[in-house]
């Protein structure tokens, strides 16, 4: 199959070196367009206001991987990969592998998941991966687990347009429990600003919190109750695949609102 891949961690990070080579070594097309640093936590920004520039990348992936390192958004690689790098669409874009979670409320924020929801704005299916811990640095299961998904997906496609939210436990493969397919969770964070004074005496706040996971989703959002919530199974070392979409239709808020009588005089 014909991949792109992103990521937000930047062109350096172990979880994109290892998903690419490993799928390239499966025998995939794979083009790497990434940030060229760090862009955690970004969302789906894009860049408007300045130029993107974007540089062939050589020795850091496999020989048969195309890589570029663009200093935009996760969001800016992958629009810029689809409309000016590359010569023909790819049949699935990749994001990931992500050092740490993106479960529950996080994907909101998350540059992983945008950059993969790029791909289906522009009719793309795509699959964001992320390993569920900020230490451990063993991204070979993922990568397995990446190879398996996709060659499947080879087979037999999606059947409708979506991205999958892909997160593996932080353990051996040997230790992996399963697949789940999970609804999205929440995680929420209390104390998340820590005030702190620099050595000129002014004031700064550092983003930080403790994380709360077990909260259920709200009502009403039509989801199945019996299916599990991706912060549960992620815990019991199962892999958690969530399908999502971008259109944030709050369907039974439709019903409630056209209730409503508005009158102008």
């Amino acid at each position: 199959m014909k991949l792109l891949i992103s990521n937000d961690d930047g062109v350096s990070a172990l979880g994109i070196r290892t998903l690419a080579n490993s799928l390239a070594e499966a025998g995939h097309d794979v083009t790497v367009v990434c940030p060229d640093r760090e862009r955690s936590a970004t969302g789906h920004g894009l860049t408007l206001h300045q130029p993107i520039r974007a540089e062939i990348v050589e020795s850091i992936f496999h020989p048969n991987v195309k890589a570029w390192a663009c200093d935009g958004t996760p969001s800016d690689c992958v629009k810029l990969a689809l409309w000016a790098l590359l010569e023909s669409p790819p049949d699935l874009v990749l994001s990931g592998i992500n050092q740490g979670a993106n479960l529950g409320t996080e994907i909101l924020y998350s540059g992983t998941v945008s950059a993969a929801m790029e791909g289906i704005i522009e009719g793309l299916p795509s699959i964001a991966f992320s390993l569920a811990s900020h230490t451990y640095k063993d991204f070979q299961a993922a990568a397995r687990f990446a190879q398996i998904l996709v060659a499947q997906l080879a087979v037999k496609p999606l059947p409708e347009l979506m991205l999958l939210n892909v997160n593996i436990p932080p353990v051996k493969w040997e230790e992996i429990a399963g697949v789940a397919i999970a609804r999205q969770g929440v995680r929420r964070y209390v104390d998340v600003f820590d005030k702190r004074v620099d050595p000129r005496g002014k004031t700064y706040y550092w983003l930080t919190g403790e994380v709360l996971e077990d909260i259920e989703p709200p009502e009403g959002l039509n989801l199945p109750q019996n299916i599990p919530i991706d912060v549960h199974v992620i815990r019991k070392n199962y892999i958690s695949i969530t399908p999502l979409q971008y259109n944030l239709t709050y369907a039974s808020g439709i019903d409630q609102l056209a209730e409503w009588e508005f009158k102008f005089k």
